[in-house]
């Protein structure tokens, strides 16, 4: 009698490692196919608050002046940020702030490697009256921090009650983490 039973063990023993190697199998493929071994993106930096300014009529050399600035959230790499200026609703025109940090001709100035789309920005550096660019030439953003440019009058006038939208935007992950409307004001 012992001999009977001892056989039945063996079809049983045999089907659960039948059914371990299907289960196996199944999870590779599912794994490969699905693309659950990819890697993931991390996520976009948080900017929990911002603000910005438009100084476009003040007497002078500081006209069309735009600073944005981070308020509070996480610091971000300068070299993972980059610009987008649209200014469609001032003259039509659009342009991007890229590689970054900037270090043009002179030091610290916009060059033209640095533009993507439209050239409406003033690229002397600050000692030929240039704009200050605040962390645009640093290696950060953090909260208290700025991101500062201007708009050439040459190539993009601006008048009061029109508006010029500025995104900072994290590269890596092509988030947006800033957005601001501005109007210059009459």
């Amino acid at each position: 009698m012992l001999r009977g039973s001892t056989r039945g063990v063996t079809p049983v023993v045999s089907e659960v490692l039948l059914i371990a190697v299907v289960v196996v199998v199944a999870t590779t493929v599912s794994v490969f196919a699905l693309g659950v071994g990819e890697e993931t993106r991390e996520p976009a930096p948080a900017v929990a608050q911002s603000s910005g300014t438009f100084v476009a009529f003040e007497d002078g050399s500081d006209e069309q002046i735009v600073r944005i600035t981070h308020v509070a959230g996480d610091r971000i790499p300068i070299s993972e940020l980059e610009v987008v200026v649209d200014a469609t609703d001032a003259c039509g025109k659009a342009g991007r702030l890229v590689d970054l940090p900037v270090d043009g001709a002179g030091g610290n100035a916009i060059a033209d490697s640095n533009i993507d789309g439209d050239d409406i920005l003033d690229q002397r550096p600050p000692y030929l009256g240039g704009p200050d660019l605040g962390v645009l030439t640093g290696s950060s953003l953090a909260a208290g921090e700025y991101v500062g440019f201007r708009l050439s009058k040459g190539e993009c006038l601006v008048e009061p009650g029109d508006e010029v939208v500025v995104r900072l935007v994290h590269a890596p992950t092509d988030a947006v983490v800033v957005r601001e409307r501005l109007v210059a004001d009459g």
